[in-house]
């Protein structure tokens, strides 16, 4: 019996990993999306000093950056680490359908690790929305610093926080719900994920590089324009809510759970007013 429920439980956990890796990837896939133009505003900003051949992307995820650099800069070759073989996979199979799998080199890694494998020498370092996630940031930035061609660049993306979609007055039975959400939300990530929001620029300049620019792209999708924004919503709000249901007074909990309802009356899918509102900042650095 004790063996049957071990591997029961294991079997459960594993199912419920494969959700969670599924439910990221369509994260990662819809911000890819919806934010294709500003990620490319992002790329055509760079103050790159000669178009770079070898690139590097930090936690690719399923390849919103890597795909962006490699239509800007159509020399370049990319390696996307990641330390999740399922989004690895995905960046491999979208890379192969556009046709640039000769371009792209997939590593599995973890950037907490010690020691990272052979990345080369690259002429430009991307980063995007992965070094707050680090339990040691400034190492991860070191070893960048270590790898990166004596005229290359490092550029860190980091988001503002989670994205937005509802207006303040929403809904009309728990006005405020999202301001409410985030609130709870942030205490936790300043909690678990202390670097989210930091100012990278005095970070990098510790870490030996010296700060040679710094962008913040504000994000305003009109949702009415963009089936895909309600989508988005709604696999946010739903990976807050398994993170903070606990925090939640039951009025909100209830008020939360309709919008979640994809077949009742109130769902966010079925709302015309919704929003994907963020912002991005990228530090740009070279070796100092």
């Amino acid at each position: 019996m004790a063996q049957t429920h071990t591997h029961g439980g294991h079997h459960e956990h594993g199912h419920q990993q494969r959700d969670a890796d599924r439910d990221q990837e369509e994260i990662l896939d819809l911000d890819a999306d919806l934010l294709a133009e500003h990620i490319a505003a992002v790329t055509e900003w760079l103050p790159l000093e000669s178009s770079p051949r070898q690139i590097v992307d930090l936690a690719s995820g399923t390849g919103a950056g890597t795909f962006t650099l490699l239509d800007r800069f159509p020399e370049a070759h990319v390696t996307a680490v990641d330390a999740s073989p399922g989004h690895l996979r995905r960046l491999r199979e979208k890379a192969d359908a556009r046709g640039v799998g000769d371009r792209v080199r997939t590593v599995q890694a973890d950037l907490d690790d010690a020691t990272w494998p052979d990345l080369g020498t690259p002429d430009l370092v991307w980063a995007s929305a992965s070094l707050h996630h680090l339990a040691d940031p400034d190492h991860a930035l070191r070893t960048v610093r270590d790898l990166l061609a004596p005229d290359g660049l490092v550029a860190v993306v980091e988001l503002a926080g989670l994205p937005r979609f509802l207006p303040a007055d929403a809904p009309a039975d728990r006005p405020g719900l999202e301001d409410r959400l985030h609130t709870a939300a942030d205490r936790l990530h300043a909690e678990h994920v202390p670097h989210r929001g930091a100012d990278w620029g005095p970070m990098l300049s510790a870490a030996g590089f010296t700060v040679a620019g710094e962008l913040t792209v504000t994000v305003d999708v009109d949702g009415s324009r963009d089936a895909a924004v309600g989508r988005y919503a709604l696999v946010v709000l739903q990976r807050i809510r398994v993170a903070v249901a606990a925090e939640l007074a039951a009025a909100d909990l209830l008020a939360l759970d309709r919008l979640l309802d994809t077949g009742g009356p109130h769902s966010i899918l079925r709302r015309d007013d919704l929003a994907l509102r963020t912002e991005r900042t990228v530090w740009a650095a070279r070796r100092g």
